[in-house]
């Protein structure tokens, strides 16, 4: 009886271990996706990731000069004109330094009037040696004396003159520098990014590139670059219909209009994040521009582009040439 017992178990052993087997080997299906992907509306279509930017791209706005941030003026959302002040930079030293240089100009502007008085002085006493060598008054040695001394009079003022230029061109880059420690808005925008406190030590260059202190672009008409892979870029005609979707929609689309395509293919640097993106890819930018929708589109937000595609030419053999090689005679 127990010998029977073993081997009924060991027979539904092997049966239950072959099922599980079957099981495992079975493939399972496809789970269904959150959010069904965008399709390609074109029936031979090049597929891009578009990032999109402000109109004339986003200026990445940082300090020139190395220092402690004293105020700043803007903040996200803000729209700036050009010149309008964005932050500024501690100027104690700066003031200090226009000072020095205006203190020193006062100096040898007063050292020019002092070597213009002593040059006049010179030149009157040379005059009135001259009269009296004419009448044989004075000697050839004190008329040669005079002269001399109107020379070097003339040539310490040339020198103070110069000083003073000197002087004045220090002042002037003075007053430069002053000015680069208020940074300005070079051009018309929205302010996108402000990563700038008071009290904060900026330096130069930033420590994060990809990250500016100050991001400024204009967001009342946007733009959308599109990274096509190298592979495909021979496929792409100036001009082309393209469309874009919002990162994982599929409904909406986003009519494009095609502005350039960026004549140099670069490397890719807007990463959708995924575990199997390659980062030493090549693409081709194309640059599109589009109006806004109902749905909001925010600048640095990644879309789904479609451009419609052109199968490259092939050119075939021409078979019905034949060449005859004839054996030379003899």
């Amino acid at each position: 009886m127990l010998k029977r017992l073993s081997i009924f178990l060991a027979v539904a052993g092997i049966i239950a271990v072959t099922l599980l087997v079957l099981r495992l080997k079975k493939p399972e299906p496809a789970p269904t996706p959150l959010v069904e992907p965008s399709r390609a509306p074109f029936t031979d279509s090049i597929g891009a990731r578009g990032m999109v930017e402000g109109i004339n791209e986003n200026v990445r706005i940082a300090p020139l000069l190395p220092g402690l941030i004293d105020q700043v003026f803007v903040k996200v959302g803000d729209r700036v004109k050009t010149g309008d002040p964005l932050f500024r930079q501690d100027t104690r030293d700066a003031e200090a330094r226009v000072a020095n240089q205006k203190a020193q100009v006062g100096l040898l502007e007063a050292k020019v009037n002092e070597a213009q008085v002593i040059l006049a002085d010179r030149q009157d006493s040379f005059r009135r040696t001259d009269q009296l060598r004419s009448k044989d008054v004075s000697s050839e040695d004190d008329l040669q004396r005079k002269y001399y001394a109107v020379r070097s009079a003339e040539t310490a003022l040339a020198t103070t003159k110069a000083d003073l230029e000197l002087a004045k061109a220090q002042l002037a880059q003075a007053n430069v520098n002053l000015d680069l420690l208020t940074v300005r808005a070079p051009r018309d925008g929205d302010i996108l990014r402000v990563d700038l406190r008071a009290g904060e030590y900026a330096s130069v260059p930033p420590s994060d590139l990809n990250n500016p202190s100050l991001l400024l672009g204009e967001t009342r008409q946007l733009q959308l670059r599109a990274d096509v892979d190298e592979d495909s870029a021979s496929r792409v005609t100036a001009g082309a219909p393209a469309v874009a979707f919002i990162k994982g929609m599929r409904s909406d689309p986003i009519p494009l209009r095609f502005v350039r395509i960026e004549p140099y293919v670069t490397t890719k640097k807007s990463l959708t994040g995924d575990s199997t993106e390659r980062v030493d890819t090549r693409v081709l930018q194309v640059i599109y521009q589009f109006d806004h929708s109902s749905i909001p589109v925010y600048v640095g937000q990644q879309m789904d582009v479609f451009i419609e595609g052109k199968v490259p030419q092939i050119p075939q053999p021409e078979n019905d040439k034949k060449i005859l090689l004839t054996p030379k005679s003899p």
